[in-house]
């Protein structure tokens, strides 16, 4: 089973960028997917992005409301996702977790998945 650490959380003006990684420990991080997902103050937590990793390459999934501004890629040399956020708006604030399940479909939903990181917090400003 793999741990999960995020950092690159922090306080940006909207319109500003920020890059979130996620290091997992262990030697079959290739083999799960991995997800990002959000959980603003009294809301529930949401998914913002995944992807999967097989033998024809890496395939993404993304929520409606950060297409085209957000960008989930991974190293599995490096045992480390990365999720890329342009463009933000005060609503992208939250704390963010990185997740991983093994599967060979990407997922999309938190019961999905089994390995959670600790999260690290997103502000936006406006």
């Amino acid at each position: 089973q793999v741990q999960l650490v995020e950092s690159g959380g922090g306080l940006v003006q909207a319109g500003g960028s920020l890059r979130l990684s996620c290091v997992a420990s262990g030697r079959t991080f290739s083999s799960y997917v991995m997800g990002w997902f959000r959980q603003a103050p009294g809301k529930e937590r949401e998914f913002v992005a995944a992807i999967g990793w097989n033998w024809s390459g890496s395939r993404t999934s993304y929520t409606d409301s950060v297409k085209g501004r957000f960008t989930i890629s991974r190293d599995n040399a490096k045992n480390t996702g990365y999720l890329q956020m342009n463009s933000l708006k005060p609503e992208d604030t939250g704390v963010y977790y990185c997740a991983a399940v093994r599967s060979i479909v990407v997922v999309t939903t938190t019961r999905g998945y089994d390995v959670w990181g600790q999260g690290t917090q997103v502000t936006v400003s406006s």
